[in-house]
């Protein structure tokens, strides 16, 4: 995978090649997240938003995913209900206006991995905008606490606090699991990238292969509640989803959080990239 030895932050200097790399999927992937949206309209299904996605990024070159894309509309932004892992695939849910929305997508290109949560709604959401707005706090506190070395459990439990703090349910608990984050890593690239039940073969082998070094060694590639994240941030590459969920609609992001061995706090974990959509719109409230 790309060093986290040498990554430097953007505020202290040039990323390296690698990371570079995931940060231009990760590009690609936000891109898409908003031409897709431009394209959103009422009468449009679940399962056409992931087409759109799909179609987008296969044009662009993608081949391979860590896991293929998702659409939630309405209050399957908040996984209402949400029991078994199936009820997660798209459906034929209809856009209506006023309605929240998330579009999230895995692609991996030029053997880079890129795991994203785009969060929008169509035309007025009053609640949609507030739980958007109050994520910035969660990526303040994420960030913040990973560069102090707190456990990733003890993390968990205090976004948890935040989300209470604020009003809100905590929605990434009905992952599988319970996850608020996972590791990503490069993948080898191949001229056949088969999928199983939504995700890429080879990077739920890489998974799985970190799962079982990380057990070994004290650690997990899975970022979650339970004791197996009781431990401190592990170097590497994190994609990130804080997910709020209130009455019916949900808001997250999802983006890669750079974790390195470096003994320097701002040097130590950061943002791949502050050139986002939802940092964007933060920046633009606060101008205003």
């Amino acid at each position: 995978m790309a060093s986290v030895t040498s990554a430097t932050s953007p505020g202290a200097g040039e990323l390296t090649a690698g990371l570079r790399g995931f940060r231009e999927v990760q590009r690609l992937a936000y891109a898409c997240a908003e031409a897709v949206a431009a394209q959103l309209k009422p009468g449009v299904t679940e399962r056409a938003a992931a087409r759109m996605q799909r179609e987008w990024l296969r044009e662009r070159g993608v081949r391979d995913w860590f896991h293929l894309p998702f659409a939630w509309f309405g209050d399957r932004t908040a996984f209402a209900n949400f029991r078994v892992p199936l009820q997660f695939f798209p459906t034929h849910r209809e856009l209506e206006p006023g309605m929240a929305f998330i579009l999230d997508m895995a692609p991996i290109h030029n053997g880079y991995t890129a795991d994203i949560g785009y969060s929008g709604c169509l035309g007025l959401n009053p609640v949609h905008d507030r739980l958007l707005a109050d994520l910035e706090a969660h990526r303040e506190l994420i960030l913040r606490e990973v560069r102090e070395r707190r456990p990733l459990r003890e993390i968990y439990e205090d976004v948890d606090r935040l989300m209470v703090r604020q009003g809100y349910a905590n929605r990434h608990r009905a992952y599988p699991f319970g996850v608020i984050a996972h590791k990503v890593d490069r993948v080898r690239q191949r001229r056949w990238s088969p999928t199983l039940f939504g995700f890429g073969t080879r990077s739920l082998r890489g998974l799985a292969s970190d799962a079982l070094h990380g057990h070994r060694d004290g650690w997990s590639p899975l970022w979650s509640p339970y004791s197996f994240s009781d431990h401190p941030p592990q170097p590497g590459l994190w994609a990130v989803e804080p997910h709020l969920g209130f009455r019916g609609t949900g808001a997250k992001f999802e983006e890669i959080l750079v974790v390195t061995d470096s003994k320097d706090p701002q040097e130590s974990a950061f943002w791949l990239d502050d050139d986002l959509p939802h940092v964007r719109r933060w920046q633009e409230e606060k101008a205003a």
